[in-house]
């Protein structure tokens, strides 16, 4: 036997960790089962009773607010294991199973079993996560002693920190639609390829010229390398980060506009964070980071990474409003949105398509796949971030050295 540490190298991983099921079983129990995990966004359950279904790896759960704050619990019948909640939104103050009329709290306590002269007791509950947030991004773990949430974001919170300060109230606001694409790939390699800024000028060549903004993309098409100033980091955690700020010389490039297109916007700004700091946070726009193990902040757009089976992924977004500001902006963003990730866009196709091909091709022809672009040229900086090149392949040998550290004690068949 061979554990999954010794798949994974200082700079190269082996195909198997894509394309083998039970290692595939094996990060759902762990990185999913232990961890903590996106499920969602205060502002999409403002009203006591308001849930959305989402899931934990494969597992089926509800977010929803109760009287006493936000839960997280199974969206499984203790009974008979039954779907509480069908549809993918609503409001219920109870949970209602409609195999037998079991009712349950908001939290996951059995209320009542009905025609039955047993007292519920705590064994017949909903199964329960633990849930903590951070500026109204909830996640949740089935762990009932996991490390602090604010631990597991380390770095990370400065990401968060960057995409709500560009909000005149401080807040963001996930009002739907959720757009999903089927990727017939491993989870894996989407959320390598968030933080991944080698790919970008061969296969989104097409979408960042016809995008045509000035600033936006010049850059990093150079053909260049020393030209390019956007940088990736490794933050941590199995946190990556792949930053634009460097190229924007000017206040909301990132949105392709002068800063003059939202006057009230800026005023707002000016008035919530000072004058020079309104300004930069507008010139370094929205962050560009993946947050390990499947939420993605697409600089305008929210991302999520859901799990189906070792060669099925669903890749979740939806737009990132700022609360406070124009709606004209909002909407700006919205169509930003829809060019960039949308039904009939370039950018996840052009994404889902590599995936697809590369899981085909792992699955029929085990190998080892190098990571090594860059490792002489990266940074650490006094807080313990690695940066590099926009370029290199620092945030994938971040990624993968996390994933080691979790998965270090299972063991799978010698190759």
């Amino acid at each position: 036997m061979q554990d999954i540490a010794s798949l994974i190298r200082d700079a190269s991983v082996h195909s198997s960790l894509y394309a083998d099921p039970a290692i595939f079983d094996q990060e759902m129990a762990t990185i999913f089962g232990k961890g903590w995990v996106y499920v969602g966004h205060a502002s999409e359950i403002p009203r006591r009773g308001d849930y959305v279904r989402r899931t934990m790896g494969l597992e089926p759960v509800l977010l929803i607010r109760g009287a006493d704050g936000i839960h997280v619990v199974a969206n499984r019948c203790a009974h008979r294991g039954n779907l509480l909640c069908q549809p993918e939104r609503g409001n219920r103050r109870t949970l209602a199973c409609q195999y037998h009329g079991w009712i349950f709290s908001p939290d996951g306590a059995l209320l009542d079993m009905p025609l039955s002269s047993v007292e519920p007791d705590a064994s017949l509950h909903l199964k329960r996560a633990r849930v903590d947030s951070y500026n109204g991004f909830v996640f949740a773990t089935f762990n009932p002693s996991p490390i602090p949430l604010l631990e597991h974001l380390g770095h990370a919170v400065h990401a968060l920190d960057r995409q709500i300060n560009l909000s005149p109230e401080g807040e963001i606001e996930l009002r739907g639609p959720w757009i999903k694409h089927l990727f017939r790939a491993n989870w894996k390699m989407l959320s390598e390829n968030e933080a991944d800024g080698y790919h970008v000028g061969f296969v989104h060549d097409s979408f960042t010229k016809s995008v045509g903004t000035p600033g936006k993309y010049g850059n990093i098409l150079s053909g260049e390398e020393d030209r390019i100033t956007a940088v990736v980091r490794y933050l941590g955690n199995g946190h990556t980060e792949l930053d634009y700020g460097p190229t924007y010389d000017r206040p909301m490039t990132w949105l392709g506009v002068d800063e003059t297109r939202y006057p009230d916007y800026t005023r707002d700004m000016i008035h919530r964070h000072g004058e020079p700091a309104a300004r930069e946070i507008m010139r370094a726009g929205p962050p560009h980071t993946f947050i390990f193990p499947n939420l993605f902040l697409a600089e305008t757009c929210l991302v999520m990474i859901q799990p189906l089976g070792v060669g099925e992924t669903v890749n979740w977004h939806t737009p990132l409003y700022l609360k406070g500001a124009p709606e004209e902006l909002n909407r700006r963003i919205m169509r930003q949105g829809e060019v960039a990730l949308g039904p009939s866009s370039f950018l996840t196709a052009d994404d889902a398509i590599i995936a697809e091909r590369q899981w085909r091709a792992l699955k029929g022809s085990p190998a080892w796949l190098d990571l090594s672009r860059g490792q002489s040229r990266e940074t650490t900086t006094e807080s313990g971030v690695v940066v590099s090149h926009y370029t290199d392949e620092t945030p994938n040998r971040g990624f993968w050295q996390c994933y080691r550290n979790i998965m270090a004690d299972t063991a799978q068949p010698t190759l």
